[in-house]
């Protein structure tokens, strides 16, 4: 920004020019980008169908080349969009263990997945995807750490099955993100009975 100081003779001089870094330009620019991105989002998934990334670059008047550098996949676009929900389900793990058992924990936090399944079916695909990502790259991520965690607590008191991994338990959950709304509340609970079933220790 240009300004004006008063010089000793009493006239207006220019003085120097005060430029913004165009590093701190550029980044500015990437964080207005991304939240003008954020706000198309969020309203483009209220709306019926999928969310559709071209459609979101049209909504905030930006090129799909920027949007992509931003979110490279639409479920990375969909985690951010309700991130907040995702910090609400991993967080959860703890919260259950703090005051249940390993087990009614473990059969909680089911429970509130099948919920983001039927009800948030967009941020329960983007968590499926991005979890696959995770374990992909040998990471569990946040959801498989939280998916551990739960895990480990039964190990340790031997409620749970010593050779379950978090993963085991992920590929088994996935299936969620396939059954229609229908199917959810009809079939759900049965079928999370028996996956918690099949994680118990039993007596031989």
């Amino acid at each position: 920004m240009s300004g004006y100081v008063d010089d000793p003779s009493g006239q207006l001089s220019a003085s120097v020019k005060d430029d913004v870094p165009a590093g701190s330009a550029r980044r500015a620019d990437a964080r207005r980008n991304r939240e003008l991105i954020l706000d198309a989002a969020r309203e483009q998934v209220r709306q019926p169908g999928e969310l559709k990334l071209h459609a979101v670059a049209k909504a905030c008047g930006i090129g799909q080349g920027t949007l992509y550098r931003h979110f490279p996949t639409r479920e990375d676009l969909l985690a951010e969009v309700y991130r907040h929900d995702v910090e609400e389900l991993v967080a959860a793990a703890t919260e259950l263990l703090s005051t249940r058992g390993p087990v009614e924990a473990l059969a909680a936090w089911f429970e509130r997945v099948a919920a983001y399944a039927r009800v948030k079916n967009h941020v329960f695909a983007a968590v499926e995807a991005a979890t696959w990502r995770d374990l992909a790259a040998h990471s569990l991520g946040p959801i498989g750490q939280a998916v551990e965690l739960l895990l480990a607590a039964g190990r340790t008191e031997g409620s749970l099955r010593p050779d379950v991994e978090a993963r085991d338990v992920i590929v088994l959950i996935s299936w969620l993100s396939r059954l229609n709304d229908a199917e959810l509340d009809e079939r759900g609970p049965r079928l999370l009975s028996i996956l918690l079933d099949g994680l118990r220790t039993h007596p031989s």
